[in-house]
């Protein structure tokens, strides 16, 4: 039988961790569940490296995206919210689901809810498609008999994760397309246009310009050497990402990147964001802060901030504050942190938090404004400099050729 490495939140907000033997990744959350575990993840034992990687890349998505999942949680809230049982819900949502995959899903929820267990466990069981938090905010809601209104927050905090991602992926779309277009329009010229006239400049026999001569060598180098360069470049991008699968290089490229002069400050508000609203949520809905904390970490994505997370929950478990270890890490920003401890003094920590995520969810549309601001024009600039500069170089060496001809 396979083994699974394991790792989970225990009844007392203890992380846990080991190897567990089961038939799939569903059982190991099953019986984790069932030992009043909160399951993160369960893999097989032994992934890992370019070999699991690749594994990953190929093989077809099992779970739901977050689009389906949002769009699942609001219409059940909403089947709920109007006075309809859970089991009518779940059916509903299965006769509608756009795709076998959702409806697959949505039927081994409801067969797990009719064999007499809480949708909480049912979402336990398939970790795939749904994370810690999802698991958490409807346990919350089960054990105070507010589900609905618990499924209710919970679609509100996707739809604006959801919006925050749309915002921030749409910003970057039209400098992705300009630095493509200018990559594109150099490549053109190097590899397409410039070899015309190399044979007109070696008949010559004349001394060509220096500018003139290193595109003639860059562009003999992209013709000759360009598909290796791409091997090369995917190769190195597979094991980059298998590098930063490991722990330790995560963390130093995290970091790094939370120091970068311009990026830096717009992730840590992306970061803040992220962090006060799943808190805020996880706390207004009635989840102790330390298992809230165990489940915040586990969406952040960046090991920096994870750690910073890890302390803090460490020193509230032994009595100490919360805001005073995340100043310390310095990841989150101070005005996020100062609202943070204002609501750890007055019992308030979840509806401040809630307060700081619409206040840094603001900054990050701002940030991301400024930086397209400052992005937009410097690659226009970058892409006409350099097209112009292959151009002058170009005309530069036909007109000495002229001066040859009189």
């Amino acid at each position: 039988m396979p083994r699974f490495r394991y790792l989970a939140i225990g009844p007392g907000g203890e992380r846990r961790s080991g190897l567990m033997e089961a038939a799939t990744a569903a059982e190991v959350a099953h019986r984790l569940q069932g030992e009043g575990c909160a399951p993160l993840r369960a893999e097989p034992e032994g992934t890992g490296g370019i070999a699991a990687l690749l594994r990953l890349e190929l093989r077809g998505r099992r779970g739901l995206r977050r689009t389906e999942v949002a769009d699942l949680i609001l219409e059940l809230s909403t089947m709920l919210g109007a006075g309809q049982d859970l089991d009518r819900a779940l059916r509903h949502a299965q006769e509608e689901a756009p795709n076998e995959r959702v409806r697959r899903v949505v039927g081994a929820l409801r067969e797990a809810v009719r064999d007499g267990s809480p949708l909480s466990a049912a979402l336990a069981r398939q970790p795939e498609s749904f994370a810690p938090l999802h698991v958490g905010l409807v346990r919350a809601g089960e054990a105070g008999g507010q589900l609905a209104p618990s499924l209710a927050r919970l679609a509100e905090l996707l739809e604006r994760q959801r919006s925050l991602a749309a915002t921030v992926s749409s910003s970057l779309v039209y400098p992705a397309l300009l630095l493509a277009a200018a990559t594109l329009s150099v490549g053109l010229l190097l590899t397409q246009v410039l070899p015309q006239f190399v044979p007109l400049f070696e008949q010559s026999g004349a001394a060509l310009p220096a500018s003139t001569q290193f595109l003639i060598d860059a562009s003999d180098a992209a013709s000759r050497h360009g598909a290796t360069a791409l091997l090369a470049l995917g190769a190195t991008t597979l094991g980059l990402r298998a590098l930063l699968r490991r722990p330790a290089p995560r963390r130093l490229a995290d970091g790094l990147l939370l120091r970068l002069p311009v990026l830096g400050p717009l992730l840590r508000e992306v970061l803040a964001a992220r962090f006060t609203r799943v808190l805020g949520t996880l706390l207004v809905n009635g989840v102790a802060l330390i298992p809230a904390l165990g489940v915040v970490r586990d969406t952040l994505g960046n090991r920096a901030a994870v750690e910073a997370v890890d302390r803090a929950a460490a020193s509230a478990r032994g009595g100490g504050g919360l805001t005073a270890t995340l100043a310390e890490a310095g990841i989150f920003p101070s005005r996020g942190i100062q609202l943070l401890r204002l609501g750890e003094e007055n019992a308030q920590l979840g509806p401040i938090a809630l307060r700081a995520a619409e206040i840094h969810e603001e900054r990050t549309r701002l940030a991301l404004q400024r930086l397209l601001a400052l992005l937009v024009p410097g690659i226009t600039v970058l892409m006409g400099a350099l097209v112009a500069g292959i151009v002058v170089s170009m005309m530069t060496a036909m007109l000495g050729l002229n001066d040859l001809a009189r």
